[in-house]
């Protein structure tokens, strides 16, 4: 269940974000386009895979952001399943820095978005692990 989530994009599913190409595969060479709607604009920011992980206990994927993202940086998202206690577990990493001197203006509403949108992506994967 998590990982049928987890591949067809739930993390991202917040209604203020959503991977725009959801027919992605989580493959190291595939663009992910992600829209976003931030202070009442949206932006399309395209990331490119560059690690994925597939195992009897995890899912997950690295990715770099392109020229085509407001930020410079990479993201990190791994779902793990413990065998021994059968629990499943999200993580979400991000190193990012703003890309031009406009997102250095916006630097305090970005960092609060990239906290929010982690939030809101935990919660996403734990309703549709529930439900």
């Amino acid at each position: 269940m998590a990982s049928r989530a987890f591949e067809s994009w739930a993390q991202f599913d917040l209604g203020w974000v959503r991977v725009v190409n959801p027919s992605a595969s989580i493959d190291v060479g595939q663009i992910v386009a992600v829209e976003a709607q931030t202070l009442g604009l949206w932006s399309l920011n395209l990331s490119r895979i560059v690690e994925a992980e597939r195992s009897a206990t995890s899912l997950g994927f690295v990715y770099a952001t392109t020229p085509m993202h407001v930020e410079e940086g990479e993201e990190r998202f791994l779902l793990r399943f413990d065998p021994e206690d059968g629990g499943v577990w999200y993580e979400l990493e991000a190193v990012s820095r703003p890309r031009d001197n406009f997102a250095w203006l916006g630097l305090p509403f970005t960092r609060l978005f990239q906290h929010k949108f982690a939030g809101d992506s935990h919660r996403r994967m734990r309703q549709a692990v529930l439900s």
